[in-house]
Parts: C-alpha cells; sequence; structure tokens
C-alpha cells in the first residue's frame, strides 16, 4: 500500500539509494515507488518532470548537504586545519566509511553526465576550490594548494570506487586517514 508523504523532500533519500543501487537508466519507476513507498501518481505529484526531475532533486540535496557539512567549513573556518579536519569527518560520515557510493560521481560516470553536467561539475569545482582555500589559508602556496586539493578530491573519490570494487569498506578509512596525514605533513613542511 503507498504511503502518505507530506513533501517531496521526505522521498528524496530513499530516491537516492535508488539511483546509487540502480543508476539513473536502471532506477525504473516500478524501482523508484518501491524503495520510495509512492505509487505513480504520488510520484508525479510530486516531480512531475519524472525521474528527470526527481534525480535533479536528490543531486541538490547531496549539492546542500555538502556545501553545509563540508563546503562552507572549508571556506569559513577560523582555523583551516579545522575545517580540514571537518571534512574529512564529515565525508568519512556521509558515504558510511566506504559502504555508500557517490552519487555524483555515478553521474559524472554513467551515460546520463552530459544531462547532470552542471551539478555534477559545480559540486566537484566547489570541493577542490574550497579545499584549495583552505589549505592556502594553512600556508600553502597557491600552486601547492591547488595541487593538493585536486589530489586529496580525486583521491577520496577514488578511495569510494575501490572500497565498493573490493567489498573492503576499510580500504576507504585507511586512503582518508593516509590523505588526511599527508596534509598535516604537507603544512608541517611549510
Amino acid at each position: 500500500m503507498p504511503r502518505i508523504v507530506a513533501e517531496r523532500a521526505d522521498v528524496l533519500p530513499a530516491l537516492g539509494e535508488c539511483f546509487r543501487e540502480h543508476g539513473f537508466e536502471g532506477a525504473s519507476l516500478a524501482l523508484i515507488g518501491a524503495a520510495t513507498g509512492l505509487g505513480k501518481g504520488s510520484l508525479y505529484h510530486f516531480f512531475p518532470g519524472g525521474k528527470a526531475e526527481m534525480a535533479t532533486a536528490v543531486l541538490a540535496e547531496i549539492d546542500g548537504w555538502f556545501e553545509r557539512e563540508v563546503f562552507a567549513p572549508l571556506r569559513e573556518s577560523e582555523s583551516p586545519a579545522a575545517g580540514i579536519a571537518r571534512m574529512f569527518e564529515a565525508t568519512e560520515a556521509y558515504f558510511r566509511s566506504g559502504r555508500r557510493v557517490c552519487l555524483v560521481g555515478c553521474f559524472a560516470l554513467g551515460e546520463v553526465r552530459d544531462r547532470f553536467a552542471e551539478a555534477v561539475r559545480s559540486y566537484f569545482q566547489r570541493w577542490v576550490d574550497a579545499l584549495d582555500l583552505a589549505l592556502g589559508r594553512a600556508g600553502a602556496s597557491p600552486d601547492e594548494a591547488r595541487r593538493h586539493a585536486v589530489d586529496v578530491v580525486g583521491g577520496i573519490q577514488g578511495a569510494i570506487v575501490l572500497a565498493r570494487a573490493l567489498d573492503d569498506p576499510e580500504i576507504f578509512s585507511g586512503i582518508l586517514a593516509r590523505i588526511r596525514q599527508g596534509l598535516m605533513e604537507m603544512k608541517t613542511a611549510s
């Protein structure tokens, strides 16, 4: 029996997990309905633009979470080290220590990349830019800060893929710890 949902935001977490599990193309309305507990009529009531609107809403929710929990602290923390530490803690929690795929990354690699290109590009660019700023505030040269910011975000994304591919979440935690240690060593060498 379909459930009653007061707001479309209520179904975004279930939609996100459905897209993570099945991909955009593989997430049929039947699978989405099963994941959300909503019938087609309710889904189209909340998302008249169909599956594309659902994915756009999920990407916007993810983006909002990362803006609050990762990007803003990197840009705005009084202590750049505190912002960087928060980034690692929030990232580890969000990706459930490597047990959860990055949906934005999946969209970047999948057949729907062009359809969601701006949201995907913006997410990754803002992450690199915020970390670049924090590293610069911590004393890294502009070139060094940019290079490390790109390497860190790429390393985190790669760690997610490798942990999932090998079904070993400890790989994610280990890589994050080594990346974090590398940044600490970089800051003390500066």
